[in-house]
């Protein structure tokens, strides 16, 4: 269905049953092939050929063919690899590693040097894969098999990584353990045991006989072998060839047993029968006979039994080879005894099959023949392969010269059409010479005629040149005297020269005493980093205050520092300019005496060929040269007496001052000096004696008495300190001073971070009170506050028998709205907070105070929208056991945002100071007992944190110790790391050795995408495991001859960032092989030199600023700190205490649950999140959410059920909720502007309901009549965008603080963490910047169209005025009109339609467009250049989508589309040359990526009409064409733009676009010398009342500042003019005016205040204190009038109302209205 943008609603009603049904609206589908863009025209899809279809909106393509994946089928999926054409795959086939298809164990491959690189999965090694790793077996290149893990029952060698075994048949190598067998599973012969589980194979105690492997139990011998029959030798072939799995035992048998049975019974026989006969002589012949027939028998038999003993070991050997086989074929097809059997009986039937038939001789021999000619056939095969894979390899190489020579023939045809028109142009030119000679030939005849006249002429001549020739004489003398003036200015510039050199002397002591003030102050804040070194955040508040107390000296210090150093700083100030205007006088008159010279030696050779005429002119310029030159000579003449009669003696005074000024910071310096080394020994005093602290120690006393008085002194020296150091930073230059001042106000900011970590309670006495810096955005709180205290009750004191009810906290404004807070009430604890109406009460009463322990309890309170909840738990000291208790609340009204204005908002704790005013509902007497901090909303915050303190005294009321064994299970053994603390452990060795195996173990759990985790360095050696996009990136260099490794987990394996905990272990072995493991498996590993580890300290969580920004810096992913918490990092399995180590800095104990949830996601335009649960939006719902965006359209929350969709989106700026086909959308349209807003949806049966910002709309719902959904079906809901077809694109910004009504929970806001779909999507930080204020750029034709009478131009004197302000230098400013910036190059991007227009387009555009400019940003998306015909039909661009460079343009109705690969938003400069020609396109990257598209068509029917827009397009533009994301301006600077190598500079108008300036910038808003100006909205009234504050550093002394004016004639105009601010207004009686001038110049490069206030008649000026004010005539019928207010300057409309038209060159800062 075609879907409608729209926003979630809230409504009021509670306790109804409610339903909604929704209409569905058809669409209408593009055909096959097409898919319908967001202006709703079909356009065919870009799949490359290898699909039918793709997605409506993105034209993402679905059903990708031919092994091809990507959003445009142009990419092989991993396992497959593509023949290239043009940079997109034709034809995918899989990886040949080793074999294509059948056997194919890669995860990828790629080609290099003409052949294919395989990455082998985890099992396979090999180029090609074409061998099992190492602790695997098997034969990959059999088809069939595969690599299995190698089982040696765990008896192999402990000292390998992986189990040794034959890596094809898998029999294990160097059974160990006594153990023996093919996987190591029995104990060797003469030990018994269990080889595979208890591994406790032992000796036989038989003396040297066998025993049963398994018993141990002695085995007896073997018995006799005795004799029997031949059939013997039959049943035991029978037996061998059925005992196949006993074939050792057999072979013992078989070896035992005689083959000559039958043959000794023979011989026996005949022993008998000799012997009868030797009795019986009578029968001796007929035996001899008998005997001899024996004989001969057994000899037979006796050669029949030795060829069967042959027959037999050969038998044998068969049988051993064929059980080899057998066993090796079992194993590798694992097959079970039971299939082994079965096999065995199919072999005999077979065999006897064969046998049964007759031999196969004919066969054999054509099976030979066959063998021979298939083995001919093989070898020629693989001839043919060694052919092919050579001609294979030589492929690339070849398409790569074709493609050169495609280019190189492109660029001959172009030069050979350019030289065709050259040969064109050379046949006109022989034309015109041809009738220009034929001309010359006639006037030759001419010339001849004239000749004779000429030479009668030239006799004549040579008496009138004698009149020049004595001219020349007199030339020659003037030439002299000007060379001698020459002389003399030379002398003068040298007195001047040791005039200056004297000077010079006078302030050599003085540069040198501020140079030693320099030092003292770097002196100063390396003891302030020591100290602060000595601050940890384990418990112990002490030194944590004392880091801070060096601040009070310093600041004292710095105060006599700076007036010394600015009195220097004007002296020498002045001096300088005085050098500097002598050298440039000297300089000028120079030039211009060489230049008098240089004219007169020119007059000088003219007048050698000059006629009387030319005579006469000579001699008039030579009498001005005179004249100018005497003028010159009487200016130069008077500088130099001025010069020489100025005496220095006001300089030297001001020296001398200086000279006294510096004794004194020096003596200064020494006070600090004094001052600072006792504070150095009491901190080390303090830690040891807080080393073995106790709960109620008497070390901690004293340490919290010392404390007392450290609060009383760091309440007064921060805002000091930091106030001295910004004015000392603006007016101190020198290099040495200002990187002080810079390196005191780091370490400020890391002791606030120290003092935030401070987990120490303060006593309250009920007079106490704390302000504490929330160091939050108050913007974060508008929509959701979250915040967690501990809190112990002093029951014991006698004040609160007497007034039980008591205050605990407030945060609000100074005016006591919009607030939130805690009391106790009526024996209750009372949560209240007030959104701008009636305060909301939420009293604990299920567990009343006096009920609670004599401990910590935890208390927290959280708000979400209107919705209040507070918790309560109570720990047991005893056990884990808890008890926990919540209450509920809500606004009735429609107020949602907690309101909290910057400037005013306030935090007070325990009590408010005697000035403060509370609300009445709050109005209590000061909390009585202890109080901690612990978070707000995502922070971990601290009381010590403080602004200031009333009434702290810790020597009567010592802090209260917190049993932190109640909250062992969150707190005792993590570290919470906030992204700016550091762990430092120092020489690890102590605990464990780098050894031949070093390891590294640390579990760790964060939401984050990015952060440090560990990190070592040594010189320019390192080592550094970071989580980089939610994956671990581990790079190290231990000085490597290739260079820095780098490991990292590329198949994304393990994702950190899922906020639970994840063991990370590093393994280095061997000093060889580093080895990444998470969660003890094995992600990745990578062998290296052979070198050990070369460091002693490791940082864990972040390191100090220097080493992050030092050499390594290119090396890491990213210099951002960890955010997260840590445990258990271990060394060699050492364990380490991290707030223990003395290098600790910014971390605490503890894993806040708040900081894991994930209540903000970031869009990128492609990605959104999804979330199954149960839902049900169409009945009664309310839900809300903040978002955060520049881009004006986009899908913020989608839902369906069946046709009924409900959408929130935007639309051009506005806020759309779309419910069912009900729009609701928001009056306002300029939600775009980068601030977060908060939006509420509600759905009830009577109405839809849409609030942004408290402003509500609403519309009736038609379908109340008609039943409600199913209340328990889960359904799926979307945020930031959605994989369905919508009208709509996905949603680029940040969506944070969701909640919404489920019938599963309580509201609560929505942990995105938890959901199960994640796109491309950011759960951490908002990248989204506040856009620039826009500026109104006056450059240009019609750059402002004025509307009814407000077109009067300007007269043209003013004109001239401002054109003559803006070509001179201010002499009265320090700064330069103009800021440093970059040549020719403009800054784009400061609004969504920032842009140039030109108007100019050549005639033969559409045959050849050859564009080349220059670029540099950090933005993914924007517009770079766009050019179309009015329709839009016909266009080109180029823009920039994902960091990724397209140029894009038409031929008829097909797009051509070229990107680039890489990306090049990384702040660099990078020149692009992009050419639609007659029949190809190209996109050249810095000269060294040519991409290229050939198309055919008439280039004659491709037309485009002006303008060309450079930066951005018009409203409305490109929106057909050009993806949504990429059509808003681009956001960076463009320079060198040219078209057909000519340069395009003049633009017809430009909108928004500044200098491209180099160097840093700070917050503000500049204002060019062409006359830009900020116009606010029409909220600011000009009548009775009203207060204007600013800052302001202008770079011209004259210009307009603030104008407002009414239709009725009112006006407000304030200006400066020579340094003199003025302020004038009209009320409609009459104008009155005051104006305020300072004594030192407003132009000096510093900051002023401004402020103006009025009141009725009364009007009063403030500049940097200096007051005045005016009373004017009283207007009795005055009424508001709210006008658009203009900032810097004016539209050309409004010159008709000024009186001073110059406009102001500067910055403003800081405006507040």
């Amino acid at each position: 269905p075609d879907l409608v943008e729209g926003v979630l609603v809230h409504g009021r009603g509670v306790g109804t049953n409610h339903s909604l049904i929704l209409r569905h609206t058809p669409g209408i589908g593009c055909q096959e092939g097409f898919y319908r863009t967001s202006s709703g025209k079909c356009s065919p899809c870009n799949c490359n050929g290898n699909a039918n279809r793709c997605l409506d909106g993105s034209g993402i393509c679905v059903d990708c063919q031919r092994n091809t994946t990507g959003q445009h089928c142009e990419q092989c999926p991993d396992g497959f690899i593509g023949d290239v054409v043009r940079g997109v795959p034709t034809f995918c086939q899989p990886c040949p590693c080793p074999l294509p298809a059948l056997a194919n164990f890669a995860v990828s491959c790629y080609r290099k040097s003409g052949g294919v690189r395989c990455v082998c999965k985890e099992n396979y090694a090999g180029p090609s894969c074409e061998r099992c790793a190492p602790g695997y077996y098997g034969n990959p290149l059999l088809i069939g098999s595969t690599c299995k893990k190698c089982d040696c029952s765990g008896n192999s060698d402990p000292n390998l990584i992986f189990e040794d075994c034959d890596e094809v048949t898998g029999q294990c190598r160097n059974c160990l353990r006594n153990t023996t067998g093919f996987k190591c599973e029995r104990c060797a012969p003469g030990y018994y045991g269990d080889a595979r589980f208890a591994k406790n194979c032992t000796e036989c105690n038989c003396g040297g006989r066998m025993c049963d492997s398994q018993t141990g139990e002695c085995l007896a011998d073997s018995p006799e072998v005795s004799t029997g029959c031949d059939k013997c030798i039959w049943d035991l072939t029978d037996d061998i060839r059925l005992a196949v799995l006993a074939i050792d035992e057999s072979k013992s048998t078989l070896l035992s047993i005689s083959t000559g049975v039958a043959a000794q019974k023979r011989l026996n026989d005949l022993n008998l029968t000799t012997t009868h006969l030797q009795v019986q002589t009578l029968m001796t012949f007929y035996f001899l006979i008998k005997g001899l027939l024996i004989q001969r028998e057994t000899m037979e038999t006796n050669n029949r039994a030795t060829q069967l003993v042959q027959q037999l070991s050969n038998m044998r050997d068969n049988i051993q080879e064929i059980s080899s086989k057998m066993k090796y074929y079992a194993i590798q097809q694992e097959l079970s005894p039971e299939e082994i059997a079965q096999k065995l009986s199919a072999a005999e039937e077979m065999l006897k099959e064969i046998k049964r038939r007759k031999p196969f001789t004919n066969q054999r021999q054509l099976a030979d023949e066959e063998e021979n000619a298939a083995e001919e056939l093989l070898q020629q095969v693989e001839e043919f392969h060694e052919r092919y894979n050579d001609t294979r390899s030589l492929v690339s190489d070849v398409l790569e010269q074709l493609s050169e020579q495609d280019v190189k023939l492109s660029d001959l045809e172009e030069a050979l059409d350019q030289a065709l028109d050259y040969v064109i142009q050379t046949e006109d030119i022989n034309k015109e010479n041809t009738a220009s000679l034929q001309r010359r030939e006639k006037q030759h005849e001419k010339i001849k005629e004239q000749i004779d006249e000429v030479n009668d002429i030239l006799l004549s001549a040579t008496t009138i040149l004698a009149g020049p020739q004595k001219v020349n004489s007199e030339l020659s003398e003037v030439i002299k005297n000007v060379s001698g003036f020459y002389a003399e200015i030379d002398g003068a510039k040298k007195e001047l020269q040791e005039k200056l050199a004297n000077l010079s002397l006078f302030d050599d002591d003085l540069v040198e005493k501020a140079m030693h003030h320099a030092h003292n102050l770097r002196r100063l804040a390396d003891e302030l980093d020591r100290n602060l070194y000595g601050v940890d955040t384990n418990g112990l508040v002490q030194r944590a205050i004392n880091a801070s107390n060096v601040y009070e000296n310093i600041a004292s210090y710095i105060e006599e520092a700076n007036k010394a150093a600015l009195l220097a700083l004007n002296t020498t100030n002045r001096v300088n300019d005085a050098a500097v205007g002598i050298d440039t006088q000297i300089i000028y008159h120079k030039g211009k005496s060489e230049e008098l010279l240089n004219r007169a030696m020119k007059l000088q050779r003219a007048a050698d060929d000059s006629n009387d005429l030319t005579i006469a002119d000579t001699s008039q310029h030579v009498n001005g040269t005179l004249a100018r030159m005497n003028t010159l000579r009487s200016q130069l003449m008077r500088a130099i007496t001025k010069m020489q009669s100025a005496e220095p003696v006001e300089a030297r005074e001001r020296l001398e001052q200086a000279k006294v000024k510096t004794a004194e910071a020096v003596s200064a310096t020494m006070m600090v000096t004094q001052a600072t080394t006792p504070m150095d020994e009491n901190v080390r005093l303090w830690s040891q004696n807080l080393q073995d602290f106790q709960h109620s120690s008497a070390a901690y006393d004293s340490a919290v008495h010392s404390a007392g008085d450290a609060v009383k002194k760091l309440t007064e020296v921060f805002p000091q300190l930091l106030d001295k150091l910004r004015r000392v930073e603006q007016k101190a230059p020198a290099n040495n001073i200002s990187s002080s001042i810079q390196r005191i106000r780091e370490l400020i900011a890391q002791t606030r971070s120290v003092a935030s970590k401070v987990q120490v309670s303060m006593m309250f006495g009920g007079q106490s009170a704390v302000e504490v810096n929330p160091k939050i955005n108050v913007e974060e709180l508008k929509s959701f506050t979250s915040m967690s205290l501990y809190i112990k009750f002093q029951k014991d004191n006698p004040q609160l028998a007497a007034s039980p009810d008591r205050f605990i906290l407030y945060l609000g404004n100074k005016n006591a709205k919009n607030y939130i807070g805690l009391a106790i009430k009526n024996d209750n604890l009372v949560y209240i907070y007030n959104l701008g109406g009636q305060d909301v009460e939420i009293p604990l009463d299920a567990k009343p105070v006096s009920t609670w322990p004599s401990y910590f309890s935890i208390i927290k309170i959280e708000r979400i929208g209107r919705h209040g909840k507070m918790f309560l738990t109570v720990p047991s000291l005893s056990s884990t056991a808890e008890e926990k208790f919540i209450k509920k609340g809500e606004v009735l009204g429609p107020d949602s945002l907690l309101n909290l204005e910057p400037e005013n908002a306030i935090f007070y704790v325990g009590g408010v100071p005697p000035d403060f005013k509370l609300p009445p509902s709050l109005n209590l007497p000061g909390f009585i007992g202890c109080l901690e901090l612990a978070t707000l909303n995502d922070d971990v915050i601290s009381l010590y944190n403080f602004k200031q303190v009333y009434n702290i005294d810790t020597t009567t009321s010592p802090p209260c110790a917190r049993n932190k064994l109640a909250f062992t299970q969150s707190r005792a053994v993590s570290y919470f790391f906030d992204g700016s603390g550091y762990a430092l452990a120092r020489n690890i060795e102590r605990r464990g050795r780098f050894s031949q195996v070093t390891r590294f173990d640390i579990e760790v759990r964060t939401p984050t995408d990015n952060g440090l985790i560990l990190l070592m360095i040594n010189g320019s050696m390192f080592f550094s495991l970071e989580m980089h996009n939610g994956f671990l990136y581990l790079r190290y260099d231990f000085g490597f001859s290739t260079g820095p490794v780098l490991l990292e987990d590329s198949m994304k394996k393990a994702q950190i960032n899922d906020a639970k905990f994840h063991e990370i272990s590093i393994i280095y072995h061997n000093s060889k092989k580093m080895i990444l493991v998470v969660d003890r498996r094995h992600i990745k590993s990578v062998d290296n030199e052979r070198t050990a580890m070369p460091f002693t300290d490791i940082y864990i969580g972040g390191a100090p600023a220097e080493i992050l920004h030092s050499s390594i810096s290119s090396h890491l992913a990213g210099s951002i700190g960890f955010k997260g918490c840590m445990k258990g990092f271990q060394f060699q399995k050492k364990d380490f205490n991290l707030l223990e180590e003395p290098g600790t800095l910014g971390i605490s104990y503890g894993c806040p649950e708040d900081s894991l949830i994930s209540r903000k996601a970031y869009f990128n335009g492609e990605s959104f999140i999804a979330s199954s649960q149960k839902v049900s939006l169409f009945s009664e719902f309310e839900g809300g959410f903040n978002f955060r965006t520049l881009q004006p359209n986009g899908l913020l929350f989608y839902y369906s059920e069946g046709s009924d969709v409900l959408s929130i989106s935007m639309d051009r700026g506005a806020v759309v909720l779309n419910a069912s086909g009900i729009k609701i959308q928001s009056p306002d349209r300029n939600y775009n502007d980068g601030k977060n807003h908060f939006i509420i949806t509600s759905v009830t049966p009577e109405r839809y309901e849409l609030t942004v910002d408290d402003k509500k709309q609403s519309k009736k719902n038609p379908s109340k009549d008609r039943a409600g959904k199913s209340p328990d079906s889960i359904k799926k809901f979307y945020f930031g965008g959605s994989p369905l077809r919508t009208q709509q694109a996905n949603f680029t910004g940040c969506i944070s603080n969701a909640y919404f009504t489920r019938l599963d929970r309580e509201v609560e806001v929505e942990d995105f963490q938890q959901y199960s779909e994640k796109v491309q999507t950011s759960l951490y930080g908002c990248p989204v910047e506040s856009p620039p204020v826009a500026l109104l750029h006056k450059k240009g034709k019609n750059s402002s169209k004025a509307k009814g009478n407000r077109n009067k131009k300007p007269s043209t004197g003013l004109k001239k005025l401002y054109q003559e302000v803006n070509m001179q230098r201010d002499p009265q400013c320090h700064l330069p009109m103009n800021p440093k910036a970059t040549k020719h190059a403009y800054q784009f991007g400061g609004t969504a339609n920032s842009r140039q227009e030109f108007d100019h387009i050549p005639k033969d555009f559409s045959q050849r467009a050859h564009f080349s400019i220059s670029l540099k940003t950090h933005s993914s998306h924007g517009m770079i250049f766009y050019v179309s015909d009015q329709k839009e039909t016909n266009f080109m661009a180029l823009f920039v989508a994902h960091g990724r460079l397209i140029f894009v343009f038409n031929v008829g109705h097909q797009k051509i589309r070229i990107k680039s690969q890489e990306k090049y938003n990384d702040g660099l400069w990078h020149n692009v040359i992009f050419i639609r020609g007659k029949n190809i396109g190209r996109l050249i990257i810095d000269g060294l990526r040519v991409l290229e598209e050939p198309f055919s068509g008439d280039a004659n029917s491709w037309q485009v009409t002006e303008p060309l827009y450079i930066g951005g397009v018009a409203p409305g533009k490109a929106v057909k064409n050009i993806q949504i994301n990429s059509v808003y301006s681009f956001s960076g600077c463009l320079s060198n733009l040219q078209l057909n190598g000519r340069s395009v500079t003049s633009a017809s108008q430009t909108f928004s676009v500044t200098p491209c300036f180099e160097g840093p910038s700070e917050a503000g808003t500049y204002f060019s010398s062409e006359g830009g100006y900020v116009v606010l909205d029409e909220s600011f009234s000009l009548g009775l009342k009203f207060e204007v504050v600013f800052e302001i550093r202008p770079r011209s002394s004259s210009g307009i500042l603030l104008h407002g004016h009414s239709v009725n004639g009112e006006y407000l105009n304030m200006h400066m003019r020579n340094g003199q601010v003025t302020v004038k207004l009209n009320n409609g009686i009459r104008d009155f005016s005051t104006s305020v001038t300072l004594k030192q110049s407003l132009c000096d490069g510093r900051w002023h205040r401004i402020a103006v206030i009025r009141d009725a008649n009364v009007v009063q000026l403030d500049v940097d204190s200096e007051v005045n004010h005016v009373v004017g005539p009283l207007n009795p019928k005055a009424t508001d009038h709210r006008e658009p207010v203009f900032i810097g300057g004016v539209p050309v409309w409004a010159y008709c109302f000024l009186r001073s038209n110059l406009f102001i060159y500067g910055i403003g800062n800081s405006l507040s209205l």
